[in-house]
């Protein structure tokens, strides 16, 4: 990795929002002291937690610490946005009070934004399984194009483990009532816009799953506001939003399937076989038995065609 220029070296303000978070978020913060990249500012928002959050970011005395404050506790979006609009930084990066940043985090991620390759960065990372203590390494998409249609079915950046221009994210707060899927939503609001994206191949940060997590909880509500959001972005790229992938049965999806790949694949010049595929198998109904070498053989092959008509 070329090394950070010791002149004028930017400003990171990494943004750690807080509610009831003191079983994991000494160790996030010290995570973050650990960098060996040091020019950061760490914003940490207590938004109205109940619990001993408080007491725990008392107990560190580092200046690049900067606390703030809610008195009640207000909600994901509104704690990102004042901890976006605090943010004094070239470059934002994002980390929850339940994860962990690697040591060569923000340097890495630097480098890269530096020699301008994209606007938004996310990377690989380690999935940490709380409950039985297993530990996984994501499979992300790393290129721009990839990542672009993979927002037609997913979020592919690990929220925790990007990092962007700061004038991005205060030019585009945070969307009042997209709590826990305030992330997804912000990402398809910047490629709609034109943001270039990109997932570093380092696996940069440990993302801890728990019974705790917001993400978690609601799942009916956030899956709505999910749903909203992806015929939103259908609508934006001019996609018929009726094409949307689930999974139906063969004869409704290879009516459908093909034909949603065709234009997104129109629409997104450059998306790869492997992240075609991925996308295609959203169409497919699950546990296929003894079918499966032949939904395996059909998805290889809509997913080659649509891929070299993205090339054409």
């Amino acid at each position: 990795m070329k090394s950070i220029p010791d002149s004028n070296p930017p400003l990171v303000s990494i943004l750690m929002p807080a509610f009831n978070g003191e079983k994991h978020i000494q160790e996030a913060i010290q995570s973050v002291l650990n960098q060996t990249y040091p020019y950061f500012e760490l914003l940490i928002l207590n938004d109205g937690s109940i619990d001993r959050t408080q007491s725990i970011l008392d107990s560190f005395s580092d200046p690049r610490i900067k606390r703030m404050q809610h008195l009640q506790n207000l909600g994901l979006v509104a704690t990102r946005n004042d901890l976006v609009a605090a943010a004094q930084g070239k470059y934002i990066a994002l980390l929850d009070c339940d994860d962990i940043a690697l040591p060569n985090r923000i340097a890495a991620q630097v480098d890269f934004l530096e020699k301008e390759n994209a606007d938004i960065i996310g990377s690989d990372h380690f999935t940490l399984n709380e409950s039985n203590g297993k530990i996984k390494r994501s499979k992300q998409r790393h290129s721009d194009a990839d990542i672009r249609a993979m927002i037609s079915v997913c979020s592919p950046l690990c929220n925790p483990s990007v990092m962007g221009h700061a004038t991005i994210f205060k030019a585009h707060p945070y969307r009042v009532g997209t709590d826990v899927v305030e992330d997804y939503t912000l990402w398809q609001e910047l490629a709609l816009s034109g943001t270039r994206f990109a997932n570093l191949k380092d696996s940069l940060i440990y993302y801890r799953i728990h019974d705790q997590q917001s993400s978690h909880n609601k799942i009916e509500r956030n899956q709505q506001i999910f749903f909203k959001q992806q015929k939103s972005y259908l609508i934006g790229l001019g996609i018929d939003p009726t094409l949307t992938p689930r999974a139906m049965p063969w004869l409704e999806r290879l009516a459908k399937g093909p034909k949603f790949l065709m234009q997104l694949n129109k629409r997104i010049r450059g998306i790869s076989l492997s992240a075609n595929y991925q996308i295609y198998a959203r169409f497919q109904l699950r546990k296929n038995g003894l079918w499966t070498p032949i939904t395996r053989l059909e998805r290889l092959l809509i997913a080659s065609y649509a891929s070299l008509l993205g090339r054409l």
